[in-house]
């Protein structure tokens, strides 16, 4: 098969005290995400879809919370490693499309620069590389500001096809 497809998911709780990490760009914001590393919910979303893609499990399986060294990195590390790994076995990335769900902050000022961290991570052109942003209208727990969750879908396809 020369081209698959992937699907990823993630949703952290937003915390005082932690800085707002969302495709790699610092956002101003009284609350971040919470989680082991910087809890880059876009990032994490974009790895799972990218493994599941290749049908290598999951970025738990790769990158556990209950490794150390782990504590606090950058996830667009975690994506640039997820970019190698697909690289190792054949595949490159076709384009990405995500969107992120957040009641606040409002994301469109810094989606430029989103796309040219996970662009420039993955060692791809920008324009393969999507990045949205919703609310919840008020539902559940993103609605109610409880936290932010991200959706990434990708295609990937065996290089040199």
């Amino acid at each position: 098969m020369s081209h698959k497809i992937g699907l990823g998911f993630d949703a952290h709780k937003l915390s005082s005290g932690r800085p707002l990490v969302l495709g790699g760009v610092k956002i101003p914001f009284s609350r971040g995400l919470e989680g082991h590393s910087d809890a880059d919910a876009l990032c994490h979303a974009i790895i799972d879809a990218l493994l599941g893609a290749a049908a290598l499990s999951d970025i738990g399986t790769h990158f556990p919370d209950s490794d150390p060294k782990y504590k606090g990195i950058s996830s667009l590390k975690l994506l640039a490693r997820t970019g190698d790994i697909i690289k190792d076995e054949g595949y490159k990335v076709g384009n990405l499309d995500t969107v992120v769900l957040s009641e606040e902050p409002k994301l469109a000022p810094w989606r430029d620069k989103m796309r040219e961290n996970i662009s420039s991570a993955l060692d791809i052109d920008i324009k393969q590389v999507s990045v949205k942003a919703t609310t919840a209208e008020g539902m559940g727990f993103t609605g109610r500001g409880e936290g932010i969750s991200a959706q990434a879908i990708v295609l990937i396809e065996k290089a040199g096809i």
